[in-house]
């Protein structure tokens, strides 16, 4: 299953991003082979529409699930629309996030964990 991490930096060892439409980087990892890549964000500057942009991002790599901190209601309607399912209040390592998902730790999220523009600089 392919999977999408939100992340700080572009290893397994990096720390999850508590932010999914500013994260810096999207982990994608394949959860039957362990192979991973590390993307940039390039939607986390966007003055608005950033959890969209990278809602629409995620959808197009085709993964069943993301893992991260927080969502909001933009990001949470393309993913849930999609058939993601989001996992919220994730915390540590990427490698500690996937382990979690493993061992069936997380609870897959019914709403956004926060409300538009959480992340920007000044909010």
């Amino acid at each position: 299953m392919k999977i999408c991490i939100t992340s700080e930096g572009d290893t397994l060892d990096s720390r999850v991003d508590p932010r999914f439409g500013r994260c810096r980087n999207f982990i994608f990892f394949d959860t039957e082979s362990g192979e991973f890549q590390a993307r940039e964000n390039s939607s986390a500057g966007f003055q608005g529409g950033a959890g969209i942009q990278s809602g629409q991002l995620v959808v197009s790599q085709g993964v069943k699930a993301v893992l991260t901190g927080n969502v909001g209601p933009n990001a949470y309607q393309v993913l849930s629309a999609a058939g993601i399912n989001v996992f919220t209040g994730v915390s540590g390592t990427v490698r500690e996030a996937v382990q979690g998902l493993r061992e069936g730790k997380y609870k897959a999220a019914s709403d956004p964990s926060v409300g538009s523009k959480f992340g920007m600089p000044g909010k």
